[in-house]
């Protein structure tokens, strides 16, 4: 069954002093393209992670995201006291040059906003049992990201299963008229002849005519276009990450549909023509989003 590429999944593990929140999205793309947006990892174990998530998500553009949220007692944050001191003796200093005596009662709490007056800690480094619960957040995000990609697969699938029976049913709809085409063209070309004045030899009318008909036959575009769809069925089911070759079998359908089109020289098969087109772009902007 097809997975999309478009997911989001979310893990967390305990830590020293508080936890670590780990969260992966997705999007569509040709390769995988992994970032990593946090300051938590080392760079010597950067590659590690890239490699996991490139083995367990294959293709996509892949953020991995991880922030350290720390308890109660260590969200607390600290006064860093020779800042706090630094701007106090500035006041005291600009209060004494400017010969301001009376005290202002908000000037703790000004001070204390002051840019670097407070400090809220920070986790700076794994320890080994730490980095062994973190990977097993990130395989766990992984995980939860894939069960995401299923589910959107799911949706995906049933929607291009019921756009591949529809681009069939419509190669139905312009065999109906093929019948009727041909009378209207071997009476459209007699009437030409009729106006020319001529009275052109049977037989030989009767080969043009034919000739003519073969060159507009549609019967193995009709047969190549259904082969197609079923392979393209076929495909979605069995194939684990079909999402390349998805888009190269629409490729296919489209140049079997063209020349329908160009082929079809009557007005009723060609609105049916368009409506295959417009199904097929709807699949081809579907299948970019297939892993």
């Amino acid at each position: 069954m097809i997975k999309s590429m478009t997911g989001y999944g979310k893990a967390e593990c305990a830590v020293e002093e508080g936890k670590i929140i780990v969260e992966i999205r997705s999007l569509n793309g040709k390769n995988a393209d992994i970032g990593i947006k946090s300051v938590l990892i080392p760079r010597e174990k950067e590659m590690e992670i890239r490699q996991f998530l490139a083995q367990e998500l294959q293709r996509g553009n892949i953020d991995l995201f991880a922030a350290w949220e720390p308890n109660s007692v260590q969200g607390a944050k600290t006064i860093n006291k020779e800042i706090f001191t630094a701007y106090y003796r500035q006041v005291r200093q600009l209060q004494e040059e400017m010969s301001i005596t009376e005290q202002d009662p908000g000037l703790l709490s000004t001070l204390l906003k002051m840019p670097e007056v407070l400090d809220s800690s920070q986790k700076q480094e794994f320890s080994p049992e730490e980095w062994e619960r973190f990977r097993e957040a990130v395989a766990q995000a992984a995980e939860a990201l894939n069960e995401f990609r299923s589910k959107e697969g799911k949706i995906l699938c049933a929607d291009l299963k019921q756009r591949i029976a529809l681009i069939e049913a419509y190669v139905t709809e312009v065999e109906k008229y093929e019948s009727q085409r041909t009378l209207s063209i071997k009476e459209r070309l007699r009437s030409k002849i009729e106006e020319l004045g001529m009275a052109p030899d049977e037989n030989r009318l009767e080969q043009e005519i034919i000739y003519y008909l073969e060159k507009l036959d549609i019967t193995e575009e009709k047969v190549r276009l259904r082969q197609h769809c079923r392979y393209f069925a076929e495909t979605m089911e069995k194939d684990p990450y079909p999402g390349k070759k998805l888009g190269f079998i629409a490729q296919e359908m489209g140049r079997e549909i063209n020349t329908l089109g160009s082929k079809a020289n009557q007005a009723d098969m060609q609105q049916w023509v368009v409506k295959m087109k417009d199904e097929l772009e709807k699949i081809k902007e579907q299948s970019l989003n297939i892993l």
